[in-house]
């Protein structure tokens, strides 16, 4: 039933599964080449992130262990409230480690900001940020990804662990939303 009501919301797919696998291919080649045999905790950015998470980390040739970390700063809106809220934190404690955060998308930066300073009073070896998208247009905060899928325009998005209203995570790739969807 979904993915027939998908279909009707979905305006225009903006990144294809194939796109999609070909880019974490690139992206795992990247990561292999920077970090070598060292070893890194990759930190899952709960709940949008676990699709490209899994993916990517399947292909690391390097020492993983995993972690996962769920915040928000949404809220039920579609905006972003600037403050961010840590719902369930680390397990792993991360001093003198190599810290890879894989996000789903970096849009105001406020997440990302605020977890990098998190990670940072943690005395980390290195914090790096993996996002699968990049909206900078929306960009609030002074933030980049160190290692990147896909910069996108400003439309509202979902599928591959994106959602709106926690629907449209398992679609296979990423869409842009009728705005009538979300404006209701």
């Amino acid at each position: 039933m979904l993915l027939k009501q998908a279909k009707e919301d979905i305006e225009y797919i903006l990144v294809n599964e194939q796109e999609i696998e070909n880019r974490i291919k690139e992206i795992a080649d990247e990561l292999n080449a920077y970090y070598k045999d060292e070893e890194v905790i990759a930190v899952c950015i709960l709940k949008g992130s676990v699709p490209f998470y899994w993916d990517l980390i399947k292909r690391l040739s390097f020492p993983v262990k995993f972690d996962f970390m769920c915040v928000s700063s949404y809220g039920a809106s579609t905006v972003s409230t600037g403050e961010i809220k840590i719902l369930k934190d680390l397990v792993v404690d991360i001093k003198g480690k190599n810290v890879l955060v894989v996000e789903d998308i970096l849009d105001s930066g406020n997440t990302l900001y605020s977890l990098k300073k998190i990670f940072s009073e943690r005395s980390p070896k290195d914090v790096k940020i993996c996002t699968l998208l990049d909206k900078p247009d929306r960009r609030v905060k002074d933030i980049e990804a160190d290692f990147l899928g896909f910069k996108i325009e400003d439309k509202f998005v979902v599928g591959y662990g994106l959602d709106y209203d926690e629907k449209y995570r398992q679609l296979p790739y990423i869409g842009v939303l009728k705005e009538s969807v979300y404006t209701k």
